[in-house]
């Protein structure tokens, strides 16, 4: 298969996100990461990933945005509601059996957005254990690394739409309406914890009986899934439970889990078989002593295997003896790989080669401790400090090597910020020193120009005496303005008067008076009009008169008004017609000029019914 080309200007993006916000993406799939980032662009009108991560660097905002269209917050109560009863009918149950009645439920919602799913499950749980049971005992842990969503998880308050999935019943149960929002009982809801967590880097929660991971190792490329599964199996208890999404599935990775019902996506640990607590055959006097010393041993190893750093133990033929989870998970082994020769493993040579250092140690019988030393995981650079100190029995025989990496990386990226932060305060500095000559030259000019502004004070008072004048003369025009405005009114009111009478007379005439303009539009139009069509003025006004549908065949009146409009005297003519209760009459229609003979503004059209 032809290798995937590296874009350059993504992969520094994608550094530049983790080293400025502490999101590390390197372990997700490049094409649906590279796909969600293009879109986010594509959104906001940026060409280029080099142009985006400038964007970045001016607008601290659009991150937010960024990672809500990564981390896509899609969840909701009961998704795959059949997957859920099968949780909660037949996981849960067999989960309670196994467990003494007041011994504490520890649950892990990893990737859990806005909190729908861990809500779910404290209903689950709280159903089949009973409320006040729950509250003793049950503690529901709820992550992600999207901190928008983990606020709107912890005030569980939801919208309608949101708790349609909610059965009714379970709703009214679980949830209080408060406005217009669906908010969680806060009684339960103490229970339900959430908090910021890295599945990739940070440890996982430990001593959990049922983890719950749903669609959110899909995002990740197969070696950060086998790392993640890998904290999921430390994380789980003997024969705890993992419910994953109907779009994830881990059967090649049989040797962690077992099915329990693969079209479920429901799996359950298998405890390994050799892992760090290994039996130590010993010669008590007697059983009681036995047990302190198997536990004892224990007690070594469950530290050994929980140390923070990444630990490794290689016996006097080179065979690496022990490792930690911290180291399993650093450098992928598996439990084969224990007994094996050094030398045949990756780590042997990267990040650094251990042989002859080993060899140095057990020569020279002390500590040997590399600093900084760099290493390359995928497209991360890291940082580790490596220590190989030799291992000496009380007899003083060497019994074998240990060998400790620390990562570092937070460290040096530290130090590297406070070298550049340095060189910014010298920067600075420089800066300042700029700036206050430049002041001092700014101070000059600011004498020179308040002189000016005296100056100009001088003139500003000038003007203000030729403004006053010039608001007395403004006073005595708006003193002729309102004079006129006075005259207007009157003229307006006699206007009014005018009107009123001329629509008395056209309201007092029993005959239809239509009145249009030379456009042929309607300017009038009587009561008698109304009584005869049937159209009220307001239907009518405006409209062009050789337009209207009534009983009256209009287009026929058009040579009579251009006549009367071109200057003719009165014209008359009968026409069969429809009055507005439907029966046939005779019409007679008058047209007769508006205005005078020389400015002729329309045509007056009386309609007249004929008597039989």
């Amino acid at each position: 298969m032809a290798e995937t080309v590296r874009d350059e200007q993504f992969e520094n993006l994608i550094a530049f996100i983790r080293d400025e916000r502490g999101f590390d993406f390197s372990g997700y799939k490049r094409p649906s990461l590279q796909r969600r980032i293009a879109k986010r662009m594509q959104d906001i009108g940026v060409e280029g990933f080099g142009a985006y991560e400038d964007l970045l660097k001016n607008d601290g905002d659009e991150f937010s945005q960024l990672f809500n269209t990564i981390l896509i917050n899609v969840t909701s109560f009961f998704r795959d509601e059949v997957s859920w009863d099968f949780l909660g009918e037949q996981i849960v149950p067999t989960m309670l059996e196994t467990k003494d009645p007041a011994e504490p439920i520890r649950v892990w919602s990893t990737g859990c957005a806005s909190g729908e799913e861990a809500y779910t499950l404290a209903i689950v749980l709280s159903e089949a254990l009973g409320e006040e049971a729950f509250r003793a005992r049950v503690k529901i842990y709820a992550t992600d690394v999207d901190e928008e969503a983990l606020t709107q998880g912890r005030h569980a308050a939801y919208d309608a739409k949101a708790v349609e999935p909610v059965p009714a019943a379970l709703r009214e149960k679980y949830f209080e309406r408060i406005n217009s929002s669906f908010v969680f009982r806060a009684d339960l809801r103490r229970s339900v914890i959430f908090g910021r967590h890295d599945l990739i880097h940070d440890p996982p929660i430990s001593r959990v009986d049922l983890l719950v991971s749903r669609n959110t190792l899909m995002y990740f490329d197969s070696n950060t899934q086998e790392q993640i599964l890998r904290s999921f199996h430390f994380a789980l208890r003997d024969h705890g439970v993992l419910f994953l999404g109907k779009a994830e599935a881990i059967a090649n990775r049989s040797q962690l889990f077992k099915p329990v019902d693969l079209k479920r996506r429901v799996f359950r640990k298998l405890p390994r078989e050799n892992g760090p607590a290994r039996v130590v055959h010993v010669e008590p006097e007697d059983g009681h002593e036995l047990s302190r010393i198997a536990t004892e041993t224990l007690i070594k190893e469950a530290g050994f295997e929980a140390a923070p750093t990444a630990q490794l133990v290689v016996d006097p033929e080179g065979r690496l003896s022990m490792a930690n989870l911290q180291a399993r998970m650093f450098f992928s082994l598996a439990p084969r790989d224990i007994g094996r020769p050094i030398q045949d493993l990756e780590v042997s040579f990267r990040p650094v080669e251990l042989r002859s250092r080993i060899e140095q140690a057990y020569n020279e019988r002390h500590a040997i401790t590399l600093r900084d030393v760099e290493w390359r995981v995928g497209d991360d650079l890291r940082f580790v400090d490596v220590q190989v100190v030799p291992l000496i029995a009380s007899t003083g025989e060497v019994v074998g090597c240990g060998i400790t990496f620390t990562d570092v990386t937070r460290y040096q990226r530290l130090q590297q910020a406070l070298t550049e932060s340095k060189r910014e305060v010298e920067t600075a500095y420089e800066e300042l020193q700029s700036t206050v000559e430049e002041l001092e030259t700014t101070n000059e000019e600011l004498q020179s120009t308040n002189e000016e502004l005296e100056t100009t004070n001088e003139e500003l008072q000038s003007t203000n005496e030729e403004l006053e004048t010039m608001n007395e003369e403004l006073q005595s025009t708006n003193e002729e303005l309102s004079t006129i405005n006075d005259e207007l009114q009157q003229r307006t009111d006699e206007l009014n008067d005018t009107n009123a009478y001329l629509e008395g007379i056209l309201s007092s005439l029993k005959a239809a008076v239509v009145v249009v303009d030379r456009e042929f539009e309607i300017r009038g139009w009587n009561q008698g009009a109304r009584d005869l069509w049937g159209l009220i003025e307001d239907e009518v006004y405006g409209k062009h008169f050789l337009n209207l549908d009534i009983g009256l065949p209009v287009d026929q009146l058009r040579p009579s008004i251009r006549k009367v409009l071109a200057g003719e005297d009165q014209q008359s003519v009968t026409l069969p017609a429809v009055n507005r209760r439907g029966r046939q009459i005779e019409c007679r229609v008058t047209a007769t000029p508006l205005g005078q003979q020389d400015e002729i503004r329309g045509v007056i059209l009386m309609m007249e019914e004929l008597e039989e």
